[in-house]
Parts: structure tokens; sequence; C-alpha cells
């Protein structure tokens, strides 16, 4: 036990440092999603078919690449066209765009599923699209999506460890990294699955608020 110990003060602190990335790149990618997802939501329910069209072309072809593949360009292949980013800013931009398709159609649910006869009466009072859009059916989408919003939050953090194919160091590589040179890999592993386990029960119990607030 004293051994096992021992294991867990020299191994906790470095992979505390990989926890740490593995937050900046899930909040990264969080954010470059939801905007990116709010975008392609907006394109697809703006009423304009080519806009539509190509909202839902985006969606489809990034749903249809695996997360690895879309990394793996962006950080070996961009830098053929003069982009160069380093893994840390391919990871954050790689998950991100790849997470926006489900964001834009998380958004898309929810803006569709706002009654119909709000927005009618919002452009009955003159509105435009965009300040319908703003003042009316976004407030309600977002409350409407955020269970589901959640869900796509703790998906990214434990999607996160896949920015390890392109060495940003997170939490996942830097346990395969001790376990490599230790060969501790149950003292390793079990500490790695804990601290994901710590960072996604907070999220999964915010979800589960969430979904209780939705039903009342």
């Amino acid at each position: 036990m004293s051994a096992f110990l021992r294991n867990v003060l020299e191994f906790l602190p470095i992979l505390l440092q990989g926890a740490k990335l593995t937050v900046l790149v899930t909040l990264g990618s969080l954010l470059i999603s939801t905007l990116l997802g709010l975008v392609w939501a907006a394109m697809r329910v703006s009423g304009i078919g080519l806009l539509a069209k190509v909202s839902a072309g985006v969606v489809n072809l990034l749903r249809g690449i695996p997360i690895i593949v879309l990394l793996f360009f962006i950080y070996f292949v961009m830098p053929d066209f003069g982009v160069s980013l380093t893994a840390l800013q391919a990871g954050i931009l790689g998950l991100g765009i790849a997470y926006s398709a489900y964001q834009a159609e998380n958004f898309r649910a929810g803006i569709e599923a706002v009654d119909q006869g709000q927005v009618e009466a919002a452009q009955a009072m003159g509105m435009s699209w965009w300040l319908t859009m703003r003042r009316v059916l976004l407030p309600q989408a977002f409350r409407i999506t955020l269970p589901s919003y959640g869900n796509i939050m703790i998906m990214m953090l434990k999607d996160s460890s896949q920015a390890s194919t392109i060495t940003v160091t997170e939490l996942a590589l830097q346990g395969r990294l001790i376990a490599t040179s230790t060969f501790q890999n149950a003292t390793v592993f079990s500490l790695v699955a804990l601290l994901y386990l710590i960072m996604c029960v907070p999220l999964i119990l915010l979800v589960r608020h969430f979904e209780k607030r939705g039903k009342k």
C-alpha cells in the first residue's frame, strides 16, 4: 500500500498538468463548436434555399469525417497551404469544427421546437428575421437545448483525448507516457480514469439539473 501511495503522489502532479490541458482543449473547442453550430443552424432555418443546402452539406460532411482524420488534416496538411498551428491550437480547432455539426443539429432542433405562432407574431410586429431570431427564437431555443448541450460538453471532454494523436500532452497522453516509462499501468490508468470522472461528474449533475428544470 505504501508503494501505491508513493506512486500516486509521484504521478498525480504530472497527470494534473495533463488534466489542465484537457480542460483547456474542451473549453476552447466548446466555444468554437458553439459559435459555428449557431452559424450552421441559422443558415439551416433561414428559409433561404442555398444557405440551407450549404449548411446541410457542411454538417453532413463534418459528421462523416472521423475526428482523428480532421485533426491530422489540420495539423499535418494545412502547413502545406501556409497555415501552421501548434498542436494545442490544432486540437482545439479540430475538435471544435468536428463538434460544430452536432451543435448545429442541437440548436436547429431547439429553434424548430419554438412555437411558430411566436415567430408570426414577431413578424407581424415588424421585426426582421435577425431580430426575431435574437429576441424570440434563440433565448427559448437555448433553454430547450441546455440538457443536450451539456451532454455534448461531456462528450467533448472525453473526446479531447484524441488530441493526443497530434502530440497534445493532455491527460490521456500524460498517462500513457508515465505508464510506458514506469510500467505502473494499473496505478496510472486508475488515476487517469479517476481524474476524468472527477471532471465529468459535475457536468453530469448539471445536465440532470437542467433536465429536471425542463420537465417542470
